[in-house]
């Protein structure tokens, strides 16, 4: 998957996905930006919390289990020295209708344990290249 991201002006940033939707991302105004897009910390707890719910949503489908109403409540605990990355993540998964509690529990474990590939990603090495003005730098950081 490649993603170009440009930035916009002060803190902000956008990109179009490949599947074609736009995302916009800024900064607080205490902090330089203009608030006119997500946080990027806000868009990652978004990201784990649609992933696995996408998951649960298709394992129930294939158990032939339909629930009525779905809603995740997610809550991101962040250290407070930088690079202030979330050292806790809770998910609480508010599902209705006809759905037996074992059911639920095995597509909420697969879901973590298995498919989440954002969540399986937060620990994923990060390569980093660059260029200044067209020209590659010399080293990989």
């Amino acid at each position: 998957m490649d993603l170009r991201i440009k930035w916009n002006d002060k803190m902000a940033f956008s990109s179009t996905t490949p599947s074609g939707h736009e995302i916009k991302m800024d900064a607080a105004e205490e902090v330089g930006g203009q608030n006119t897009g997500a946080r990027p910390t806000e868009l990652l707890l978004n990201a784990v919390a649609g992933c696995t719910g996408i998951d649960i949503i298709s394992i129930l489908k294939k158990m032939r289990l339909e629930p009525t109403n779905f809603q995740m409540d997610v809550q991101g605990e962040r250290a407070d020295d930088h690079p202030k990355k979330f050292t806790t993540i809770h998910i609480h998964y508010a599902l209705d209708g006809e759905l037996p509690e074992d059911k639920v529990v095995r597509a909420i474990q697969l879901s973590k344990d298995k498919y989440c590939s954002v969540s399986h990603s937060l620990s994923a090495e990060i390569n980093v290249s660059y260029s200044i003005n067209g020209v590659e730098g010399e080293q990989t950081i």
